[in-house]
């Protein structure tokens, strides 16, 4: 039993693992405009993520249009405004994030990661009336704190930062409420749409194909190995193991993240922002304390 989930857990912990460095392929791209970057990852992973799809998972993507078929036009209706309203949300959160990482700091990004699940457990607590208990709460006071002392530091970095999270979360609450659909397919239809959402604008604004070698190599692994592959890991980790077991291991993500800012970049971090830092660390840990707990105890027995 523990042979078979070890591989589960291990592709979640190296999905996690891999978005962590996604500022590097990124910063090789600085001298472009992020608009610009946003567009190439959009056509990429269209047809990266198009095609993964007709070689490996034909069976779910037939699953999914018989289901879409038999459904009311209202339920169709829903799906389709859900659809939508999450696109929108993830390309935003796409664009501030290429922003955030070229023009104000890799640790505003890492930092957005990381309050990322505690502000999309509150607003399943608010929208979709989740239950949280009191620890949870106190963990998210103590998470808007560490905002608070990050603010009268750099407002510049935690504004982006909570924007980003903020996008990337409420995208996560529209998600959570399309159950009957295969998560990979609905992002390949979002893509598809975000794509005729950008050519306007892409239209608009051309100026030529890029004809640096260097573009296409990072604009591609960043569609390849950040974009699709990452999902694919995630989605097949959630196979074998608990969704709340993979929201744990998705911290190592920033704090690769931080690593990577600080030690490869050599981005600075003063006292105030250490201790705002780990005020959160210490949120997210309370925050998914009986969670820990129960893990804990599986391992013992």
């Amino acid at each position: 039993m523990a042979t078979n989930k070890s591989k589960y857990l291990f592709s979640g912990v190296l999905s996690a693992i891999i978005w962590g460095f996604f500022a590097i392929p990124l910063r090789n791209l600085k001298a472009y405009p992020s608009e610009q970057i946003l567009y190439y990852r959009i056509f990429t992973s269209l047809v990266v993520i198009w095609l993964a799809i007709f070689l490996f998972r034909k069976k779910e993507l037939k699953k999914d249009i018989r289901y879409f078929k038999q459904i009311t036009l209202r339920e169709r209706r829903v799906i389709i405004s859900q659809v939508i309203g999450a696109t929108v949300l993830l390309v935003l959160n796409w664009y501030t994030f290429i922003y955030a990482i070229n023009n104000v700091s890799i640790k505003s990004g890492a930092f957005a990661y990381m309050v990322c699940p505690l502000i999309t457990a509150f607003g399943g607590f608010v929208i979709l009336k989740e239950h949280l208990y009191r620890v949870q709460i106190i963990a998210l006071v103590l998470a808007t704190a560490s905002i608070l002392m990050l603010a009268t530091g750099s407002l510049i970095e935690v504004t982006w930062s909570v924007i980003i999270a903020a996008l990337y979360a409420f995208y996560l609450i529209i998600q959570r409420k399309m159950k009957n659909l295969d998560k990979l397919n609905v992002l390949a239809v979002q893509i598809s749409i975000a794509v005729l959402l950008m050519l306007p604008f892409f239209i608009y604004q051309h100026t030529g194909l890029p004809t640096e070698t260097g573009f296409w190599l990072n604009v591609t692994l960043i569609a390849v190995l950040f974009t699709v592959i990452p999902l694919f890991l995630s989605l097949f980790a959630l196979v074998g193991i608990p969704s709340s077991t993979l929201g744990i291991i998705i911290y190592i993500n920033p704090i690769i993240a931080f690593t990577v800012a600080i030690l490869y970049f050599n981005e600075k971090i003063d006292p105030h922002q250490l201790m705002a830092y780990l005020l959160l660390l210490f949120a997210v840990f309370l925050f998914n304390w009986n969670m820990i707990k129960d893990m804990l105890t599986f391992k013992r027995k």
